[in-house]
C-alpha cells in the first residue's frame, strides 16, 4: 500500500479553462516517488497542459497540485523543486556543452568551480563528458538531448517533467534514448513524468499510464494493465492495435459472458461489471492472441477468408473476412520457431482465440 509519503504528485480535482473552454476537467491522479509516470493522449488532449500545471507554467483554474505533501499551484515556477526538458532543446548556441549544463546552477547560486564539477558528473552520468569543451551545433540531435536531460538534471530536482522531448529524433536514435531515459530515471532515482503520443514509447517506458483524451482521465494504470485489460472503446482503440467488434451479449453465467457479433458467429470472454444480457458493447481482440488453421480447433472456431496478407518484417499480418460477418487482422511473429502458417489470399481458414484474448468493453 502507498503511503502519503510515498507521492511526489498529488493531483485533485484539477480543472484548467480557457476562457469558456475547459481544457482539462477534474483530474486527480497520484504520481509516486521514484516512478516513471506517463501521460498519454492525442494532441489536444490535455496532457501538456497538465504538465505545465505541474511546472507552474499555467494556473490552476480549480483544484490542487501536491508535491511531497506541499500544496505548490500558487509557488512560481522558480521556487518548485521541479525541470522540465522541452521538444526543443533550448540550448545556448554560443555556449560548451560544460557551460550549458552548469548555466542553471550558476543562477542557482552555486559557485562556477562548484558548478563545473556537478555539469562534469552529469555530463558523465548521460555519457557526453568527451564533449564537455564542444557547442551545441557540433553535436548530433541525439547528443544535443542528452545536453538537455544533463542541465534538468544537474539541480537535482525532486521531479523532472518531459514534454515529448525525443519527438524530434529519427526512429531508430528515438528508441535508444526510450532505453537512456529509462536508465536513467532508475539510476538518478527521480520521478519523471513524461508526455508523449506515442504508445509504443509509453508502453515500453512507463511504470504506470494515465491515458487521456479530451481533457479527461480515461484510465491509470501500468502498461500492461491498460494495454491486457483497457476499460473502454477509446483506450482499446488508442493503445496499440486491436479488432473492435460491435457485438451483443447473450448470456452471463459463471464469470463468462456470450456475444454475437452477426453471421451467427459467437464469442465468450470474461463478464464485465455493467454490462448484462441484452447489451450491445464493443469487444477487443488483440492481433496477436489470434492465430489461424485450415480447419476449426475449438467450439468457437470462427470461420473466414483470407483477403490479404501483409509482410512488416517481424511480423505478419493477415486479413481475414468472415462468413456473413466482420473483418479480422490476425498478426503473428515472422519466425521459423513459432507454429504460425502462412494463408495465401482466397484460403478458408478458421480463426481462434487465446483463452482470455476477448475483452468486452464499456463503451
Amino acid at each position: 500500500m502507498t503511503s502519503e509519503t510515498d507521492i511526489a504528485i498529488d493531483v485533485r480535482n484539477a480543472v484548467k479553462r480557457y476562457g469558456d473552454f475547459t481544457a482539462l476537467h477534474k483530474i486527480s491522479l497520484s504520481i509516486r516517488d521514484n516512478e516513471f509516470f506517463t501521460l498519454l493522449g492525442p494532441s489536444g488532449c490535455g496532457k501538456t497542459t497538465l504538465l505545465r500545471m505541474i511546472a507552474g507554467f499555467e494556473d490552476v483554474t480549480e483544484g490542487e497540485i501536491f508535491l511531497f505533501g506541499q500544496e505548490i499551484e500558487r509557488l512560481p515556477p522558480h521556487k518548485r523543486p521541479v525541470n522540465t526538458v522541452f521538444q526543443n532543446y533550448a540550448l545556448f548556441p554560443h555556449m560548451t556543452v560544460l557551460d550549458n549544463v552548469g548555466f542553471g546552477l550558476e543562477m542557482l547560486g552555486k559557485s562556477k568551480p562548484e558548478a563545473r564539477r556537478r555539469a562534469g558528473e552529469v555530463l558523465e552520468m548521460v555519457r557526453l563528458e568527451q564533449f564537455a569543451a564542444r557547442k551545441p551545433a557540433q553535436l548530433s540531435g541525439g547528443q544535443q538531448q542528452r545536453v538537455a536531460l544533463a542541465r534538468a538534471l544537474a539541480p537535482q530536482p525532486k521531479v523532472l517533467l518531459l514534454d515529448e522531448p525525443l519527438s524530434a529524433l529519427d526512429l531508430k536514435l528515438r528508441k535508444a534514448m526510450q532505453v537512456e531515459l529509462k536508465h536513467l530515471q532508475r539510476e538518478t532515482g527521480i520521478t519523471f513524468i513524461f508526455v508523449t503520443h506515442d504508445q509504443e514509447e509509453a508502453l515500453t517506458m512507463s511504470d504506470r499510464i494515465a491515458v487521456m483524451s479530451a481533457g479527461e482521465l480515461q484510465q491509470l494504470g501500468e502498461a500492461r494493465e491498460i494495454y491486457e485489460r483497457p476499460r473502454n472503446v477509446f483506450v482499446a482503440d488508442f493503445i496499440g492495435d486491436t479488432n473492435l467488434l460491435e457485438v451483443t451479449v447473450d448470456k452471463v453465467a459463471d464469470g463468462r459472458a456470450q456475444c454475437h457479433l452477426g453471421g451467427g458467429h459467437k464469442l465468450t470472454c470474461d463478464e464485465v461489471e455493467g454490462i448484462g444480457v441484452g447489451s450491445a458493447v464493443h469487444l477487443s481482440l488483440r492481433p496477436e492472441r489470434l492465430y489461424l488453421s485450415a480447419d476449426p480447433v475449438e467450439e468457437e472456431s470462427l470461420k473466414g477468408r483470407v483477403r490479404e496478407t501483409i509482410f512488416i518484417g517481424t511480423d505478419i499480418a493477415t486479413i481475414v473476412d468472415l462468413a456473413d460477418g466482420p473483418q479480422f487482422t490476425i498478426r503473428s511473429s515472422n519466425s521459423t520457431r513459432g507454429n504460425a502458417r502462412v494463408f495465401d489470399p482466397g484460403s478458408d481458414v478458421y480463426v481462434n482465440m487465446e483463452l482470455g484474448a476477448a475483452r468486452l468493453l464499456v463503451d
